[in-house]
């Protein structure tokens, strides 16, 4: 770190820009704080440019070559096709990513947050010291003396030390970057990041092979959500190895090798590129969080109270920084519910009862709330009801009958305490029954509000009516 240079007086700084930071910054100019936001790389951080966003502009391409690359049963006739891996590129940088991240860019002038462009590091508890991109040609940066201070550092990818990322051994944003199809590509890490990726490349028409170190991929869904995922992985030709502890790699004519045990038993699966994806760290130790008396857990996140303040009240963490899921949606959250605060908005509290998780597989998962076993646990009396998705008109037309939607109610007053959906749109539905959950909603809310027909929401009307033993369509 170089200390020096001018030093800039503030109400509030915010340390990172990505969907929280930015997310922060502006709700706290909207009420009247003079706001400074700081961010090392680009406007959206990780979600806009190698995580959330790009991800998903990959998964959409794949999908759009599936189409063309299987026989229709309704009256289409699809010549030969081919991907053009760099032109895919060219629209997700130029025409997706850069849309947004300008657009992130505008909001915060709009909103008359001044954007400073650096790494920030802490030097006490009221300043922090920037250094600028280009402090090799003698430029020492600034500092700024604030008021309040919001950390929105995010996360990045683990890298494990038997696989050093590299030109063949790549974490997710090389896997994002990639200009040319890989014929094959083997994941280390079945979560919803390395099958959304895994599933999107051998949709593109990669051979793909993940491996898996527990008894299943996507294991933090219930099985029966995974069960079409899994039918469709089988379909693009992907093999999935499961229980599995990968141990060592080395490069190959071909590409990487990679061994691995099953059972005490070793085997190798050779591949051009192999991805690692196993996690993401806190970035909390690159900041000088020391000189502010703020201490991290062992697994590096800041502990904050329920308004995201830290042990120091003027500062506060928010997003993959601190403890629950690591989601953009949960950083915008608490991003706000922190600008609130200290701007002295009273209730800000972060207190939601439930967030949406979903992995952008084939065909897509998402849940919300309680599950059948969390009820179980919890000693809570439940209902639950499921509608599949065959029996709905409007997944018919789309060809995507593949799935079902699983509400679970409270026994005494059927209000909705949970909802799991793997189907299409999955990550569309959620939403509904997060709006149910949060605003504690019952069944008969829910079937007494009209759904337009057709449509794939009809099969949510559809299950609580189930819940309530009205079922008309199963």
């Amino acid at each position: 770190m170089v200390v020096g240079g001018f030093t800039n007086t503030v109400d509030t700084v915010v340390i990172g820009a990505g969907p929280g930071g930015y997310v922060a910054a502006i709700r706290a100019a909207q009420l009247g704080k003079k706001v400074t936001i700081i961010e090392k790389s680009e406007m959206g951080g990780v979600c806009l440019n190698v995580g959330c966003i790009p991800s998903k502009a990959l998964i959409h391409a794949g999908s759009e070559f599936q189409k063309t690359q299987r026989p229709s049963d309704i009256g289409i006739e699809y010549g030969k096709s081919k991907l053009n891996m760099a032109k895919v590129q060219q629209w997700k940088n130029e025409q997706v990513v850069s849309t947004l991240t300008k657009g992130v860019e505008m909001l915060l002038k709009k909103n008359k947050v001044t954007i400073v462009k650096g790494e920030a590091n802490f030097v006490s508890r009221n300043t922090v010291h920037v250094t600028p991109p280009d402090v090799d040609s003698g430029n020492m940066g600034e500092s700024y003396q604030f008021q309040e201070a919001i950390i929105a550092t995010g996360s990045r990818p683990i890298e494990l030390k038997a696989f050093p990322f590299g030109e063949n051994i790549l974490d997710s944003t090389g896997v994002l970057a990639l200009e040319e199809l890989p014929k094959s590509l083997t994941f280390i890490g079945g979560g919803y990041i390395g099958m959304e990726l895994a599933m999107a490349f051998a949709s593109m028409g990669s051979q793909v092979t993940v491996i898996e170190g527990t008894d299943r991929v996507l294991n933090g869904f219930d099985a029966d959500l995974v069960k079409p995922v899994l039918k469709e992985a089988e379909r693009l030709g992907m093999k999935i190895i499961t229980n599995a502890k990968a141990t060592s790699s080395k490069e190959v004519d071909d590409g990487v090798e990679l061994t691995y045990s099953v059972e005490g038993k070793e085997e190798t699966v050779t591949s051009e590129k192999l991805a690692v994806m196993v996690g993401r760290k806190p970035n909390t130790d690159n900041i000088s969080l020391e000189l502010t008396g703020i201490t991290t857990d062992d697994k590096g996140l800041i502990p904050v109270n329920e308004a995201m303040q830290t042990s120091v009240p003027h500062i506060y963490a928010i997003g993959d920084i601190v403890s629950g899921p690591a989601l953009a949606h949960k950083a915008s959250y608490e991003g706000k519910v922190a600008a609130e605060h200290l701007a002295g908005k009273k209730g800000s509290a972060n207190d939601y009862l439930a967030i949406p998780t979903v992995a952008y597989t084939t065909p897509e998962i998402a849940t919300v709330g309680l599950t059948e076993s969390d009820c179980k646990e919890q000693g809570i009396e439940y209902n639950k009801a499921t509608f599949m998705f065959a029996g709905n008109g409007r997944a018919i037309t789309m060809e995507q009958t593949e799935g079902f939607i699983r509400l679970i109610s409270d026994k005494e007053n059927n209000t909705i305490l949970g909802g799991q959906i793997v189907g299409p749109d999955a990550s569309e539905l959620i939403g509904q029954v997060a709006l149910a959950i949060e605003n504690l909603l019952t069944a008969e809310d829910v079937v007494l509000t009209i759904h337009n027909h057709p449509s794939l929401s009809e099969a949510l009307m559809d299950t609580n009516e189930v819940l309530l033993g009205q079922g008309i369509h199963q």
